[in-house]
């Protein structure tokens, strides 16, 4: 029997990248995944399909996670369909750098909007159908505590603010037995951040491990925590970086 045979998980951000790694891992372990896109609609059926197609349960929902309404409506809808949402994973985020003195007041509000509101607003949807003994994982990042370049304030005070709401969280939900945690990547092997782009030697010069993550070791990471082994882990950041904050 797998970890997560019988759970169902919803993933935020679920088509491509570290959210895409998620899906196809916590469905190899058993669980039923719902994920939300937001325009690659391609792309996500596609995953979904392959999932299907592996033997697991799978369900595609385009919602904008800066869309408070959609994203509710997209939780509700897979736990009507799925019967509850077990696992929350808030991965949909976004990177909108450069300075302070010329960052646009709207790439502020949609970093804000994406990478901490809903957070808040996801969790709120789901603990409507999470029973006891649920779990609730950001994909937050090793920026929370160290910005070693210029341009990145708002990324970073995004991702700093999720520590504070998960030990809040951790506090508001320990009776209910649901563990709240951010997992914290360091610099990751996807489209938004390439190993080959042009960050990528100098963020290698930061680090102890001088190379990038995978997204599948991102998610195993997210399957840890998810699991049972991982039931007295909660109010944690748990980071993942090659030594990037070391």
């Amino acid at each position: 029997m797998t970890t997560l045979s019988g759970k169902v998980a919803f993933v935020t951000g679920g088509a491509r990248g570290i959210g895409a790694a998620i899906v196809r891992r916590l469905a190899r372990e058993g669980a039923t995944v719902a994920f939300t896109y937001q325009q690659s609609a391609t792309t996500a059926n596609a995953l979904a399909a392959e999932v299907e197609a592996a033997g697991g349960r799978a369900l595609a929902i385009q919602a904008d996670a800066a869309d408070a309404a959609a994203l509710t409506g997209a939780i509700n809808g897979a736990a009507q369909q799925f019967g509850r949402i077990d696992i929350l994973v808030n991965n949909a985020g976004v990177l909108r750098l450069g300075p302070v003195e010329t960052l646009s007041l709207e790439d502020f509000d949609q970093t804000f909007a994406v990478n901490v509101r809903a957070v808040f607003v996801a969790a709120k949807a789901a603990l409507a159908h999470m029973g006891q003994g649920g779990r609730i994982i950001n994909i937050g990042s090793t920026n929370a505590y160290r910005m070693p370049f210029p341009g990145g304030s708002a990324y970073a005070m995004s991702k700093s603010a999720l520590l504070g709401l998960v030990q809040g969280m951790a506090r508001d939900l320990g009776p209910r037995g649901i563990t709240v945690n951010n997992v914290q990547p360091g610099p990751t092997d996807t489209d938004m951040n390439p190993e080959a782009g042009e960050f990528g030697a100098t963020m290698h010069g930061l680090m102890a491990l001088q190379r990038h993550a995978t997204p599948d070791e991102i998610a195993a990471m997210v399957a840890y925590v998810a699991g049972p082994e991982a039931g007295f882990v909660t109010g944690a950041g748990l980071t993942i970086d090659g030594g990037f904050s070391a």
